[in-house]
């Protein structure tokens, strides 16, 4: 058996294991990605490649450096079909927003970290965790090329995706790493990446469209003119879609669509649920969509991936330098991740709460109805000015959902008080407790008031 000894062990080259291993190695640590995949497969991943946040990345990768990836920079709204209401509602997009080819994204962000001085094992499978007596994680041990190998580094970078073999293997229960994960806060996904022959009339937008049942949504976004990330995705709760099938029927009853051409095509589980409440233990810290780090009414993840990568690096670089790895050490990054992202994604979650509750034809038959600007607010900001006024004025455009838009409206009131309280995270261990214990009621009463079942 082989041991290799970095600084740093991370295991998964996607966007935040990339970042996290860059920011550590420009540092001058010794840092290895461990990567399940080949390095011709590797950054292959399932995604939407809608980019949310393009004009901006961590230094350790530069957003120069990844710019050729970036393939449509004119996109500046979301589309969104409501077929029950033979409508579509045009939604503003705030912010710099461009479509990628994932795949070269995904070679770019390795090329960077390769720059910055960052090893990289590929075909290596990760199965086992070593934890000391006190529950420190100490090290890895798994297959690389289908020999035996470990890991024996300072700190443990878990970036492997969505419902993470790490966090089963390891046992984190007595620290405040979140371990209220399961299934039903994931969605199940797959995308096709379609060439067309004719360039289609809206190349500037993002398209949504509701699936015919269950919590989820179809999309169209181009790449370009004529080349189309096409996609649907539905909620673990929900009883089991035909993915593949129910895409295609939908492509059919595309005119611009007809004869088009399949490039690509791969499936993926994605976090709809609200960031980890703390994302580190001892010796251990997990980013990206192991640590919920998407915001999870789009799905998009990408930046906050990139900038979870890095809040990562400069916690694990302080802590190897403090020689101490402990949660407290690592505190910080949790800290930094609410402030950016975290509380905002917390607040979006409720949304997804509130649909799951009221069901998508109550849903599209509201969305009808509200400001454009509002809905835009509310997917992207996690809070939107909906007071009471326009809930009213709402109402009476949208006869027969007058019960959903007051409890839109209350839910909404909730989720700011839930946004407040994220101000609020603590700045150590000792009064995460309390706070968590002040959050959950206040998800008490938002779960009461949108008629919805506990998702935590």
């Amino acid at each position: 058996m082989t041991t290799y000894e970095p600084d740093v062990a991370v295991v998964g080259a996607g966007t935040g294991g990339c970042y996290a291993a860059a920011t550590i190695a420009r540092a001058g640590y010794d840092v290895t990605i461990a990567e399940r995949k080949t390095a011709e497969e590797a950054g292959h991943i399932a995604c939407g490649d809608a980019l949310k946040g393009a004009d901006a990345f961590p230094e350790a990768i530069p957003k120069s450096q990844l710019e050729p990836a970036i393939t449509n920079t004119v996109v500046d709204h979301g589309r969104f079909e409501i077929p029950q209401e033979d409508a579509v509602l045009d939604i503003p997009v705030p912010g710099e927003l461009g479509v990628i080819d994932r795949l070269k994204f995904g070679k770019l962000l390795i090329e960077g970290a390769e720059d910055a001085g960052v090893e990289f094992h590929y075909d290596t499978v990760v199965n086992e965790v070593h934890q000391d007596a006190d529950g420190r994680v100490t090290g890895l041990a798994g297959r690389r090329q289908g020999e035996a190998v470990e890991y024996d580094p300072e700190l443990v970078i878990d970036a492997a995706g969505a419902l993470s073999l790490l966090q089963d293997k390891a046992d984190l229960s007595a620290g405040t790493f979140d371990t209220d994960v399961n299934y039903s806060q994931f969605s199940s996904a797959y995308r096709e990446v379609v060439e067309v022959d004719e360039p289609v009339e809206w190349d500037d937008a993002l398209v949504f469209k509701p699936t015919e049942r269950a919590a989820g949504y179809l999309w169209y976004f181009p790449r370009t003119s004529t080349e189309i990330n096409v996609g649907l995705g539905f909620q673990m709760t929900e009883e089991p879609m035909k993915l593949v099938e129910s895409l295609k029927r939908d492509l059919r009853d595309r005119p611009e669509f007809k004869g088009a051409t399949v490039k690509d095509k791969l499936g993926a589980a994605l976090p709809t649920r609200r960031p980890y409440d703390s994302a580190v233990a001892p010796g251990f810290i997990a980013v990206g969509d192991a640590a919920g780090h998407v915001n999870p009414t789009t799905g998009g993840g990408i930046a906050g991936a990139a900038y979870g990568g890095e809040y990562a690096a400069e916690a694990a670089i302080g802590a190897i330098e403090d020689g101490d790895t402990s949660e407290e050490a690592l505190w910080e990054y949790n800290e930094r991740v609410m402030d950016h992202f975290g509380g905002r994604y917390a607040g979006l979650d409720i949304y997804n709460i509130f649909v799951g509750a009221v069901g998508m034809n109550n849903l599209t038959g509201l969305l009808a109805s509200l400001p454009a600007e509002k809905l835009s607010d509310a997917l992207y900001s996690g809070s939107a000015d909906i007071g009471l006024p326009l809930a009213l004025r709402t109402a009476v455009k949208s006869f027969g959902h007058w019960g959903t838009v007051l409890d839109l409206y209350k839910t909404k009131t909730q989720a700011d008080r839930l946004l407040d309280h994220y101000d609020d995270y603590p700045d150590d261990p000792e009064a995460f407790e309390a706070w968590q214990a002040q959050r959950d009621g206040l998800m008490d009463v938002i779960y009461a008031t949108a008629g919805a079942e506990a998702k935590y």
